[in-house]
């Protein structure tokens, strides 16, 4: 039997990244904002159709960027799943506001569009929908119930880039909408991220909280003869070194997509036998969207059978996972009152979900050897 140590992820390198990182260092300046942040917000915002980008040193912090922008402070309330990583619910906790979980669907594991208008109170301000393993939410539906209460919508793309909603990116329909590079995501810069703005009313300001509250942005195109600290800010920038790694891999974007497909798809066809014994639940992609194939995961009858599964695989050398604990039942969580039974979906499918290792640099061998035993469990 081969025997194989598969970890759970292996940051991606395309191959141009030591040359693109040398070549910044050729350029004299390490600190952000240099020709590499330029490159990679330029090459964003044209992929993506928007407005601007501004690159960030991780999506925790872009989130954090967007509620700074909205005004969001003590006493406002922001609509979320509770299946989501802490950092789409704390960007909001660090103002003071307080967050309205919503139950997720059944099927894509996102937020349940129906479930939204019920939550909204007085106090309500925003909407922020988390594209889970890079499938579309119902933005258009969401989108529609903010319009109607007049809320902000923050997207949270960070597993999403390239990810379709009837033919449109994912990380262009909210007023604000973030991203991750972190070093478990299609394209990463070890840690990084981005905010899109597909309106010109929010730039201005964000260059100057992105940059500590100064208005150095202008400064440096000129606009202003000093720069001085002008709002409140906070130190949003990456490193040359981080952007020029990412650059890197912006420049291979479609050909890393690819091979994510092709990745997911060999899953899928090598395990689409536990769904039809019954035995496990594989991912739902709807037909209208476009899926990122940020990760691949499985679905178990129950708890007890999910890490029966995921102690044999990682006896066998395979370092499958578990995904996130609901946020409404961890200890913050329980700390703004809610409890057991209040997403009842979210409290079903969390504990049997097991996600299994993918990352770019995956072989087929490696793949099929986690195919092949799962297989062996099972058959």
């Amino acid at each position: 039997m081969m025997k194989a140590k598969i970890p759970f992820n292996i940051p991606f390198q395309s191959g141009g990244e030591i040359a693109d990182i040398k070549r910044a260092l050729a350029y004299g300046q390490l600190s952000g904002d240099g020709v590499y942040t330029q490159r990679c917000s330029h090459f964003l915002k044209n992929y993506l159709g928007v407005h601007d980008v501004l690159l960030t040193t991780s999506c925790t912090h872009a989130l954090e960027l967007a509620y700074l922008l909205l005004d969001i402070k003590t006493g406002d309330e922001v609509i979320l799943p509770s299946f989501t990583f802490p950092s789409t619910a704390n960007a909001f906790v660090l103002r003071g506001a307080k967050p309205r979980f919503v139950d997720i669907r059944p099927d894509t594991l996102n937020i349940d569009e129906n479930l939204i208008e019920e939550k909204i109170t007085s106090k309500v301000k925003a909407i922020s929908p988390v594209h889970y393993a890079g499938v579309p939410c119902e933005m258009d539906a969401i989108n529609k119930i903010a319009r109607k209460h007049r809320l902000w919508v923050v997207e949270d793309a960070a597993q999403a880039l390239g990810a379709r909603l009837r033919g449109r990116l994912c990380g262009t329909f909210g007023h604000l909408n973030a991203f991750s590079f972190h070093e478990t995501k299609n394209l990463n810069c070890g840690e990084g991220g981005a905010l899109a703005f597909p309106e010109k009313r929010f730039i201005k300001r964000a260059e100057i909280i992105r940059q500590k509250g100064t208005n150095r942005a202008q400064f440096y195109r000129g606009e202003v003869d000093k720069y001085s600290w002008v709002d409140i800010g906070s130190s949003y920038v990456p490193s040359e070194l981080q952007t020029a790694f990412l650059f890197a891999q912006l420049k291979h974007h479609h050909s890393i997509s690819v091979k994510r497909k092709k990745l997911f798809c060999h899953y899928w066809d090598g395990l689409k036998f536990l769904e039809e014994k019954g035995i496990a639940r594989l991912p739902v992609i709807p037909t209208h969207v476009e899926s990122s194939h940020h990760l691949f995961h499985l679905i178990f009858p129950t708890e007890k059978w999910r890490d029966k599964v995921l102690a044999w695989l990682r006896k066998n050398g395979i370092y499958a996972v578990f995904h996130y604990v609901p946020l409404h039942v961890a200890e913050m969580g329980r700390k703004f009152g809610y409890r057991i039974g209040d997403c009842p979906v979210t409290e079903s499918f969390a504990p049997r979900l097991l996600r299994l290792p993918l990352f770019n640099s995956m072989t087929g061998a490696e793949q099929d050897f986690v195919i092949n035993t799962l297989t062996r469990y099972f058959l």
